[in-house]
């Protein structure tokens, strides 16, 4: 069952989440989770078993331009994530179609996601739930 994330699920969102990014400093991530669930412009939504959150994703409005899209703003999935041990039951899939009808909800019409380079696993879970691939991208950095 899907269920809209609030302030209530701050440590089920922190747990998933440093499952994501294990090497994050929890408060930053705890702080970073609450600021995002307090704000208008995103939303984090649990898949729950038994009481028991097997995935969650983030999704906000994203304001700037976005690689490949054409109108502003759009929708944007910014994480998603399901247990290791729950995986290959379309949780993760099903959690996008929310994210998409939240963004459907407030007015936008496109709806973007990326990923690193080196994750096959996630990109073809975008290639698989319909998203077109609109450019690939390398960021550089030099220290002064």
């Amino acid at each position: 069952m899907i269920t809209a994330a609030g302030l209530e699920d701050l440590d089920r969102l922190l747990e998933l989440a440093l499952l994501l990014w294990p090497d994050n400093p929890p408060v930053v991530l705890r702080e970073e989770i609450a600021q995002t669930l307090e704000g208008g412009d995103a939303a984090y939504f649990l898949w729950l078993e038994d009481g028991n959150a097997l995935g969650f994703t983030q999704v906000r409005i994203r304001r700037e331009y976005v690689e490949g899209t054409s109108t502003s703003p759009v929708g944007c999935l910014e994480r998603i994530s399901v247990r290791n041990t729950h995986r290959g039951r379309g949780i993760a899939s099903e959690l996008l179609t929310k994210c998409e009808s939240w963004a459907w909800e407030r007015g936008l019409r496109e709806f973007a996601s990326d990923c690193a380079l080196n994750n096959t696993d996630s990109l073809r879970f975008h290639l698989k739930n319909g998203f077109l691939e609109a450019g690939r991208l390398i960021c550089f950095r030099k220290p002064l």
